[in-house]
Order: C-alpha cells, then structure tokens, then sequence
C-alpha cells in the first residue's frame, strides 16, 4: 500500500492574508446574520432545507448544524449537541484549522498541525456512517 502525502501548494503571504480575510469576513457575516434570525423557526425563508430530507425523508448527517450554530452562538452547548453532535464535535478541529491558517497568513511561519494517523481518520468515517444511519431510526437517544 502507498503512502500519500499532502504537499502544500506555495501560496505568496499577500495572497493568503487575502484568503483568511474573505474566510473571517465570510464566516463573521454568517455568525452575524444566523445570531439574529433563528434557523427553526416557523417563519423562515432564509435557511435553505436538506436536499437530502426532502427526497428520503431522512436526516442527513448534517442535518441540524444551522440549528445547532445558532445554538451555540446563544451559548446553549447543550442544546446545539442534541441536535447534531457529530458537528458540535468536529467544530472545534475546523476552528483550529482555520485559526491555524490565519496564524500562518499573518506571521508567513507555518502553524504546528496535529497529525492524525490515518485509523482515527477511518474511525471518524465509520462513526459518521453510524450517526447516519442510527438518528434515522426511532429508538432513544436517537429519535429526533
């Protein structure tokens, strides 16, 4: 079995900073806008509805993340994992991420990634099949 290995592509700094702004400005807009309008309520017309539930009927695992942002942006930890925990879990490695790029865009030093050994990736899979597959049907914890 080979090994593949990422090998980044050289991007000038100016061009990176540019890349972290438009990624924070996009993301604060989004923080901003989701704050103040509520995903689920009755009313909205905003936020578009899963794709996938509208043709199965079934949850997607993504299902339940906008909600679940809001519910976070109003520190309701607790709320936000009832609906969608796979996402309340993942955040903060995607915050890391992201946080990591933008250290690496203003300072031009690369950040310290985490490297994660190709099993925990395969484990992740897995479990995300899982919670696929067990939040569709209707025995608890997993009946929504």
């Amino acid at each position: 079995m080979t090994n593949f290995h990422y090998v980044p592509v050289a991007v000038d700094r100016a061009k990176q900073r540019t890349i972290a702004a438009v990624i924070w400005m996009g993301l604060g807009s989004i923080a901003i806008f989701l704050f103040f309008f509520n995903p689920a309520s009755a009313s909205n017309q905003w936020f578009p509805k899963c794709p996938f539930r509208m043709v199965t009927g079934w949850q997607c695992p993504g299902c339940g993340s906008t909600r679940a942002c809001y519910q976070l942006l109003h520190l309701h930890p607790v709320a936000a994992f009832k609906l969608n925990p796979l996402m309340v879990m993942t955040l903060p490695f995607i915050v890391y991420g992201f946080l990591g790029f933008t250290k690496s865009a203003i300072t031009g030093k690369p950040h310290r990634r985490i490297f994660i050994p190709p099993i925990y990736l395969w484990a992740w899979l897995v479990l995300l099949i899982f919670f696929w597959v067990f939040r569709n049907t209707p025995w608890y914890p997993f009946v929504s």
